[in-house]
């Protein structure tokens, strides 16, 4: 694909993964790729192995999104049609030294396996080749305060910071702390800037520490 690209979606394809028969894994090693390149996950679809469904969910998120990736049904046997529903005529294949076989391209659509194994060594692939149009900024907060209890400190922090995103995140069981808060954005200085913010704001003796 030519251009950087901002924003992505995955179709994750297979009776299996519906079923319950097989766990889901390659969307957590994706979604890590992309943001480590830049490139914002927005859209994630689970089908079954149904060659019209397939096509017409292919060709909707081609049309709204930079770059689709999608997972399973390129094996071969009888419920392998992912190849035949994105339609690869005149697809690009694309080799590198991480994968054994090439990588089918069609546009701005990645063909990946759904063995988990295979589909981390393609993400190799993926790193070398997709380019995002810009770097993600984290920055982490952990507090022994309850999430309702933060939720007007909070509310300030987002209203007074809305280039940043920020997450919470309670946690019942770990004696570290119950809540994380997160602090994303492309812009180092305005990430910063809102997790000092927030930490300032805390009461004090709660600890101001990053994990």
């Amino acid at each position: 694909m030519e251009g950087a690209a901002r924003t992505a979606a995955a179709l994750l394809i297979g009776n299996e993964l519906l079923s319950g028969k097989v766990h889901e894994s390659n969307l957590v090693e994706l979604a890590r790729t992309l943001r480590s390149l830049g490139v914002a996950l927005r859209r994630v679809v689970m089908l079954p192995d149904e060659m019209d469904a397939i096509a017409a969910e292919v060709r909707a998120l081609s049309d709204t999104h930079d770059v689709v990736f999608t997972s399973g049904g390129v094996g071969p046997t009888h419920d392998d049609i992912t190849l035949e529903a994105v339609a690869p005529e005149g697809a690009e294949l694309v080799s590198h030294a991480e994968a054994r076989w090439p990588t089918v391209v069609m546009k701005n659509v990645w063909v990946l396996p759904g063995v988990p194994e295979a589909f981390r060594m393609k993400l190799g692939v993926v790193r070398a080749k997709v380019r995002g149009a810009s770097r993600f900024v984290t920055r982490e907060v952990i507090t022994k305060m309850d999430e309702p209890d933060l939720k007007p400190l909070l509310d300030r922090i987002v209203a007074a910071h809305p280039d940043v995103e920020i997450g919470s995140y309670p946690k019942w069981f770990d004696p570290r702390y119950k809540t994380k808060v997160t602090f994303d954005g492309t812009d180092e200085q305005k990430v910063v800037a809102a997790r000092e913010d927030f930490v300032a704001q805390l009461p004090e003796g709660e600890p101001q520490t990053d994990l």
